[in-house]
């Protein structure tokens, strides 16, 4: 299931996004403005950003500048009140992949981000390789030379989150969070049991290795 973040002030067109996302099996997360935004990029893993222009303590210009600055290629559909030709090139011109001029048809909103996904090759190649080791999403399928091993689902969805941001600490929560759910019941050393799990399963591996941060969580470590 395809990550969007939804940058956007206005809670009511927010949620409106969110829902018409999510009807459309999409994953949809929330920020109110640039700075929030940037922390959940951060943290989480996300596959296109929509986001508003005009917002507090970061605007969209800026919340895509940092982005491209970091050399993130992550989409971004721009959907703003801002309907003059300069503002519109101002948006491609920071690194913007389309624009949309409110009020919008949320239908065709769907559609563009569908067109974007498709455009950057996200739908067909969602995969994540670290040294000889490849891990294809669609199919929850690990390669490494000639051998292949399909994964039980959340054991794979940990491990390409924690493959996905090499040497970045993930706390247990945030594990929690993204692959039980954030209303699930499960307790927290569900984590730790599944990270014990992989490490079984890898440990003659020799591209990486999954270690811990004592009193924080877990991370990917390159070998």
């Amino acid at each position: 299931m395809f990550r969007i973040l939804v940058v956007e002030d206005d809670n009511e067109l927010r949620n409106l996004f969110i829902k018409v996302l999510s009807k459309n099996e999409y994953k949809p997360i929330g920020a109110s403005d640039g700075d929030e935004a940037m922390k959940i990029i951060d943290g989480d893993y996300i596959d296109l950003i929509i986001s508003d222009l005009m917002m507090p303590k970061m605007d969209g210009y800026e919340l895509i500048k940092k982005l491209r600055e970091t050399g993130s290629a992550i989409p971004v559909l721009i959907i703003t009140a801002k309907d003059g030709f300069r503002d519109m090139q101002q948006g491609f011109l920071t690194g913007a992949d389309d624009y949309m001029v409110k009020p919008v048809n949320v239908n065709e909103m769907v559609l563009r981000v569908g067109a974007l996904l498709r455009r950057a090759q996200i739908i067909s190649e969602r995969k994540q390789t670290i040294g000889g080791l490849t891990l294809e999403y669609d199919s929850m399928t690990v390669y490494c030379g000639n051998a292949r091993e399909v994964l039980p689902q959340k054991e794979f969805l940990l491990l390409y989150k924690l493959v996905s941001y090499p040497n970045r600490i993930f706390t247990r929560r945030q594990l929690m969070d993204d692959i039980w759910g954030i209303d699930s019941e499960t307790e927290d050393r569900t984590v730790d049991v599944h990270i014990n799990r992989l490490r079984d399963r890898f440990r003659d591996n020799s591209d990486f290795e999954i270690a811990t941060v004592r009193g924080l969580g877990y991370k990917a470590v390159r070998k």
